[in-house]
């Protein structure tokens, strides 16, 4: 299992953008939305394979607005890129971990994703990602 990515929630996609250019020193390889998450996200390239994403809620009700309200902007989650995600969550459930959704769902940058709840990772919010196919 190697990191996919680092999700960073942002207040201000666009200015969070610039940031990241500068910090990173390169420009946004992807852009998109993720309605069914209620997301706008921006990936960047750190390194070979690493990514950072960052997430903006695109309504008050989205995951990602909540979150920013209650913790504020910053850290959101580590992504484990899987080979086969069905697998690796029932091989995480049964170890103990608690599963924050019943299905992995269509995410971005063509990814199945699946999250597992902070209170059983050690205070992490934890996804895991595969290509879709």
């Amino acid at each position: 299992m190697n990191i996919d990515h680092i999700g960073i929630a942002v207040k201000d996609i666009e200015s969070a953008k610039l940031m990241y250019s500068k910090i990173l020193n390169a420009a946004p390889y992807k852009e998109e939305i993720v309605e069914e998450q209620g997301v706008h996200v921006v990936f960047f390239k750190s390194g070979k394979e690493t990514k950072v994403e960052l997430l903006q809620g695109l309504h008050s009700e989205s995951p990602i607005s909540k979150y920013i309200e209650k913790k504020g902007e910053g850290f959101h989650h580590v992504a484990y890129l899987v080979e086969d995600i069905n697998k690796e969550i029932e091989r995480m459930i049964s170890e103990g971990f608690q599963p924050l959704q019943e299905k992995p769902k269509k995410g971005a940058n063509n990814k199945m994703v699946f999250f597992f709840h902070p209170k059983s990772t050690g205070g992490t919010l934890i996804e895991l990602c595969m290509p879709i196919a």
